[in-house]
């Protein structure tokens, strides 16, 4: 192969490549002077940033399946922040939230937390401690993107399984053994061996701890 075929093939896989999506921060707050200096913030460590001064304007304009992270404060006109943070989670959005507020209301901050959020401050606060809240919100979504993809991955293995095959599976992974899986479900321990077989290969998986990891994710996203 010349050189320049070398080169040209290289230019072709860099231009089929998918380009990375990086994490922006959405940030809600209806007082413009402190979204321009959160937005020349998030710049300033070169952070993708959008601002938008109501929860409708956020829900009009922004892609809530990007990853990053949702900038929120609680003293907002008309729907609060903490009502909006409900929202979202029924419109099944699972952005990380950091709130903010003016009143460092504790009852507040405590149902924001249990309602999941990263993180609660009061204004004002200081740069830092705003962009620790936010790289950890950021380090939040990345996970919960990483075990969501790992979920449907599971979830397409076992579509694969014929229902016998699940069964041996999920019989497999209570522990029980061949001659066991054989009499529960009324066929010959040699059967039961090709279906376990056939589980661990559509599966993708080496050993039964492996196999058992799996069924547990399955049961989480497959009740």
């Amino acid at each position: 192969m010349t050189q320049l075929w070398r080169n040209a093939v290289s230019d072709m896989r860099r231009a089929t490549m998918v380009q990375p999506v990086f994490p922006m921060v959405l940030i809600v707050d209806d007082d413009i002077s402190v979204r321009e200096a959160l937005v020349d913030l998030f710049h300033s460590v070169r952070i993708d940033v959008s601002a938008f001064d109501s929860p409708a304007a956020l829900l009009a304009g922004a892609d809530l399946k990007r990853p990053g992270c949702i900038l929120l404060d609680v003293r907002l006109p008309g729907l609060s922040g903490l009502d909006f943070q409900g929202q979202l989670e029924r419109l099944g959005s699972r952005l990380p939230i950091v709130f903010m507020t003016g009143f460092g209301d504790i009852p507040m901050s405590v149902r924001a937390m249990k309602a999941g959020a990263v993180d609660f401050l009061v204004k004002p606060f200081r740069d830092q401690d705003l962009l620790d809240a936010v790289s950890t919100a950021i380090e939040r979504d990345a996970v919960q993107r990483s075990e969501s993809a790992e979920g449907d991955a599971v979830v397409t293995l076992a579509d694969t399984l014929t229902p016998r095959e699940r069964e041996v599976m999920m019989a497999v992974s209570k522990g029980l053994m061949n001659k066991q899986i054989a009499y529960d479900l009324g066929i010959s321990e040699i059967t039961v061996k090709l279906h376990r077989g056939n589980v661990m290969r559509k599966m993708d998986v080496r050993s039964v701890a492996d196999l058992v990891r799996k069924v547990e994710l399955l049961a989480t996203r497959q009740p």
